[in-house]
């Protein structure tokens, strides 16, 4: 059951590159996106048994980030049937096969347990997700493009030196094994010096495909140039699969008991990616770039949940999870706003209220969820993780957590207000585009999931998320 996670979307991409109809391609986003999330929930109603030194395997850890990205993944599928049909002499044979194979390679890389096939997935995501990148076909999407391959390139290049180097660090053992369980039962007898260092590595590596400041400078580029749909998946999809990669690192450092060095570096990438965020966020003239360094800053809140430990933990998972969603709302809405304007600059883009009343509503939920206002789900785990920092006597990080919050919060403000408030500007019909029910109801389904989050925890995700935070968290 577990390889079909893989393969659905896998022989879904190969039919979709082999069907001669551009109209009829697109309904094997939302078929295949179905057929994935049915088998995540069956999954997640009966765990397959985790085979001791299987390559693959879902632990809880997968199958929590399998739920949010399949669930994502359906509603931006949905989505796309209304802006793929919009597009149709633009062709979409490469689109609809890369997005595809992009769920099949984040799909990989959640069930993998040894750390070369960890590798090889997340590489593919890279190669599967830059044709989607390059899809408006200006020279500016190339631009991005090639940074995006290239910075990642490198990023994963040093994660793949990181791997060499947690392999030579258990050079002592009579086996030299990748598989997860073989480094957690080896890694108390482990040469530290090297597991550090294959630390580092991988930390830098994967963080950069996370987007930790300051490895983050693809990220505005792809995020602005991309459509909304692929920003929504590259925002909330690939940034958690990347995210898990490092917490099996984290994993592999709690075996060794070398827990705390790891924790002290998450809080270094968490408060250094939250500077930079508040930084870039105000005045902010572009709002796709906006969405870009919101990104960065929740990452920075994912490090610090970790890194500080005990309850949140716990929040730093049910983050990934709200984060994950609102910004597939945000994405979704912002495309559709663009679609609109053909603009994504602040100064030449206003009064969206007044043209696209649904999505405007839905861009302004979403931002006051993304802030961690209540009562969106983003406010209960960011609480989480702010009132285990100061239980813990982190009150300097306190401190500058809700300052660094605040500085967001204006700033994400002032650019979203400006552009969804007040008259219409000259550009408001620089495109026919109106909402339809494709248009607005996917991102208003997964808003209401970040709402639900807030009001009520099911037992069913508190448990999930709970033992999530188990296989992470190491107790003081």
């Amino acid at each position: 059951m577990t390889i079909l996670l893989v393969l659905i979307p896998f022989i879904s991409a190969l039919g979709a590159y082999l069907m001669p109809s551009d109209r009829l391609r697109p309904w094997l986003l939302p078929t295949a996106g179905g057929l994935h999330l049915a088998l995540v929930l069956r999954t997640l109603a009966v765990p397959p048994p985790l085979l001791a030194g299987s390559w693959v395997g879902i632990d809880p850890l997968g199958r929590l980030v399998l739920l949010l990205i399949s669930i994502l993944f359906l509603c931006c599928g949905l989505y796309g049937l209304n802006y793929l049909h919009s597009r149709l002499q633009w062709g979409n044979r490469i689109f609809v096969s890369c997005l595809l194979l992009f769920l099949a390679a984040m799909s990989l890389a959640v069930v993998s347990r040894h750390l070369g096939l960890l590798w090889v997935a997340v590489e593919a995501t890279t190669l599967a997700s830059a044709p989607l990148i390059y899809y408006n076909r200006n020279r500016f999407s190339i631009e991005a493009t090639w940074k995006y391959l290239l910075l990642c390139s490198v990023g994963i290049a040093l994660a793949m030196l990181g791997i060499f180097f947690v392999a030579y660090s258990m050079l002592p053992a009579e086996r030299i094994s990748l598989q997860l369980d073989d480094l957690l039962a080896g890694a108390g007898a482990c040469s530290r010096p090297w597991l550090r260092a294959g630390f580092v590595f991988l930390l830098v590596g994967f963080g950069t495909k996370v987007g930790f400041a300051p490895l983050h400078s693809w990220k505005p580029d792809a995020y602005g140039e991309a459509p909304g749909m692929v920003g929504a998946l590259l925002a909330g999809g690939l940034t958690s699969v990347a995210f898990l990669a490092l917490l099996r690192s984290m994993q592999i450092m709690a075996a060794a008991g070398e827990i705390e060095i790891a924790r002290r570096a998450f809080l270094f990438m968490g408060m250094l990616s939250l500077l930079f965020a508040a930084l870039f966020v105000v005045r902010q003239p572009d709002y796709k770039r906006l969405l870009a360094y919101s990104s960065v800053e929740h990452m920075g809140i994912l490090a610090i949940g970790i890194g500080i430990g005990g309850i949140a933990v716990f929040g730093a998972m049910l983050h990934m999870v709200n984060n994950a969603l609102v910004k597939g709302v945000l994405f979704l809405a912002a495309g559709n706003i663009n679609r609109r304007f053909a603009s994504k600059r602040r100064e030449e883009v206003s009064g969206v209220i007044g043209i696209l009343p649904v999505t405007a509503m839905l861009f302004i939920a979403a931002f006051l969820a993304v802030t961690g206002s209540p009562p969106f789900g983003l406010f209960v785990s960011e609480f989480s993780i702010l009132r285990e920092v100061f239980a813990t006597g982190h009150f300097a990080l306190g401190g500058y957590f809700l300052i660094v919050l605040s500085v967001v919060f204006i700033g994400m403000g002032s650019t979203i207000l400006a552009v969804t408030l007040g008259p219409p500007s000259a550009r408001a019909d620089s495109a026919p585009y109106h909402d339809t029910v494709l248009s607005v109801g996917p991102p208003l389904i997964l808003l209401l999931l970040v709402l639900v989050l807030g009001l009520y925890l099911p037992e069913s995700i508190r448990s999930l998320v709970a033992e999530a935070a188990g296989i992470v968290e190491v107790p003081r």
